[in-house]
């Protein structure tokens, strides 16, 4: 695969000519600020024939890019000839990422969500009441409304809107209750008794009340979903609702099946992670009024995200320690749950194989497994293809003019690499 250093301010290279500038000849610039982007300022200049610049200064970064602003039609047309569009996380002057960083442009839209979410899931029932609290007073990055809101900012730019909408509002509250839902349920599956440092509601409530406080809170949410009313935003969230069931399924009907291919695995990996993150920048770029083209670039952005994320958490389950992951480090190999990097070891070592078919019925056998796992090149393996999928994002990325969003979307796809690096 190639490589080339992808830096922080070159905002894809669709439809840009990049040359180097230094701040302080810019003066005679106009200025504008980007909402909220203390790390960012833009700077447009016309120099005849219409022709304008923006240049981006960040603070943090000893130089300043310059964007040639081309017809919309251009920015949609894929990469620029010469530019191949793979990432390379290892920059001399590169500062590890957080998400509370790479938040920060959308602080204000994430503060609102937070003080929304438990009202929304209504104060009929007490239990429900305290089970809500429970999991969204446990934290949690807020990964997916801030994803929304991202997006939302990010295409709006596109039209000229120059405030969300309370559709996309109502949109990433939706997506986090859904989220939220499926740790309840998840929790209950996997029978794990904490999450994000608390204990899960089915180990203060039980197993039928948390199994009917995450069923509530899905059909919670499907009734928010559908007072939006926009058919094709609904249609697109209700299929998330069916893939997280469809996920579930395929993953308890392939347990210690050392058949499982890499293209099913990148299926369930879709229905079980990948599917709520494609809806829900979809769903921010439709409420934005963009085309069709672009949501759909949109769409193929949180889809080719989530996957990449779910790759880099099955590569943690390996390379982490227990206290690191807050359970038993092989946790989902020693369950019978294949994943990347058990799938791209098989190829290599048979033994594997027969370690994993009978279950690891012997003392040692899934330290074993998870050695031959590191060994035999599955860990690697497994890393190439989050980085595989990272590149295709920021292809993605490509429609969206430069802007503090559109720069903190692919700061997302690097942070997540960055876990792995």
């Amino acid at each position: 695969m190639m490589s080339m250093t992808w830096h922080n301010l070159e905002f894809g290279r669709t439809g840009f000519d990049f040359a180097a500038c230094e701040c302080s000849s810019n003066a005679q610039f106009h200025r504008f600020s980007v909402r909220n982007s203390g790390k960012g300022l833009y700077r447009s200049v016309t120099r005849g024939r219409g022709a304008r610049k923006l240049v981006c200064c960040r603070r943090d970064i000893g130089r300043c890019c310059a964007f040639s602003i081309k017809a919309p039609e251009t920015l949609l047309n894929g990469i620029a000839p010469g530019f191949p569009p793979v990432l390379d996380l290892k920059e001399e002057s590169r500062s590890p990422i957080s998400p509370a960083n790479l938040f920060q442009v959308v602080a204000d839209d994430l503060l609102t969500l937070n003080k929304n979410l438990q009202s929304i899931v209504g104060a009929e029932n007490p239990v429900l009441m305290s089970a809500a609290e429970q999991i969204f007073g446990a934290g949690g990055k807020r990964m997916r409304p801030a994803l929304v809101f991202l997006v939302s900012r990010a295409t709006a730019e596109l039209v000229g809107l120059k405030e969300l909408t309370k559709e996309h509002r109502r949109l990433a509250e939706i997506i986090e209750m859904i989220h939220t839902a499926s740790l309840i349920h998840d929790d209950v599956l996997d029978e794990s008794d904490m999450r994000r440092g608390k204990e899960t509601v089915h180990q203060i409530y039980g197993t039928r009340v948390a199994v009917l406080a995450g069923d509530f809170m899905f059909a919670q949410s499907s009734w928010y979903l559908a007072n939006l009313e926009n058919l094709e935003v609904i249609k697109l969230i209700s299929q998330v609702i069916k893939d997280f069931a469809s996920g579930e399924i395929k993953q308890a009907c392939s347990l210690f099946d050392c058949d499982v291919g890499l293209e099913e695995y990148l299926i369930k990996s879709y229905y079980k992670t990948a599917s709520l993150i494609a809806a829900s920048t979809k769903g921010a770029a439709i409420f934005s009024g963009v085309d069709g083209g672009v949501s759909e670039q949109m769409y193929q952005y949180g889809k080719n995200l989530g996957l990449s994320f779910q790759v880099v958490d099955d590569i943690l389950d390996f390379t982490q320690s227990a206290e690191q992951l807050g359970k038993p480090a092989g946790s989902d190999l020693a369950k019978g749950n294949l994943t990347a990097p058990v799938i791209f070891a098989l190829e290599k070592e048979p033994k594997l194989r027969d370690l994993i078919e009978t279950e690891f019925c012997e003392t040692g056998s899934l330290d074993d497994a998870i050695e031959i796992v590191k060994s035999f090149g599955g860990i690697e393996k497994a890393r190439d293809l989050a980085k595989e999928k990272a590149d295709l994002a920021i292809q993605n990325l490509h429609c969206l003019p430069p802007s503090a969003f559109r720069l903190a979307l692919e700061e997302m796809v690097k942070y997540n690499l960055e876990r792995i690096d």
